[in-house]
C-alpha cells in the first residue's frame, strides 16, 4: 500500500538527480523520473527504505512536452510513409 498520495506541483524537481522529488519520513527522499513519468509510472520509491508514494499529475503534460523538445531539436515526430505494393 502507498504511503501517500501526492500531486506532482507538490513535488520538487531536483536538477542533480534528474528526478522530482518529495520528502520521506525515514529522511531521505521519495524520486521519480520524467521519463518514468513519460512511461505512465507513478509510484515514486525512496532509495533508503521500503516506502513509496503514488504521484498524481496529468500524463499529457509530459507527453506534450516530449513534442516540445523533439520540436526544438529539429526533429518531427515519425509520420508513416506509403508504400507502393507492385
Amino acid at each position: 500500500m502507498s504511503y501517500d498520495e501526492v500531486e506532482i506541483e507538490d513535488m520538487e524537481w531536483n536538477e542533480e538527480l534528474q528526478a522530482y522529488t518529495y520528502p520521506c519520513p525515514c529522511g531521505d527522499l521519495f524520486q521519480i523520473t520524467k521519463e518514468d513519468l513519460k512511461l505512465g509510472e507513478e509510484i515514486a520509491r525512496c532509495p533508503s527504505c521500503s516506502l513509496y508514494i503514488t504521484v498524481v499529475y496529468n500524463m499529457e503534460d509530459f507527453l506534450a512536452d516530449s513534442d516540445q523538445n523533439r520540436r526544438n531539436n529539429g526533429l518531427q515526430p515519425s509520420k508513416q510513409q506509403p508504400v507502393t505494393v507492385a
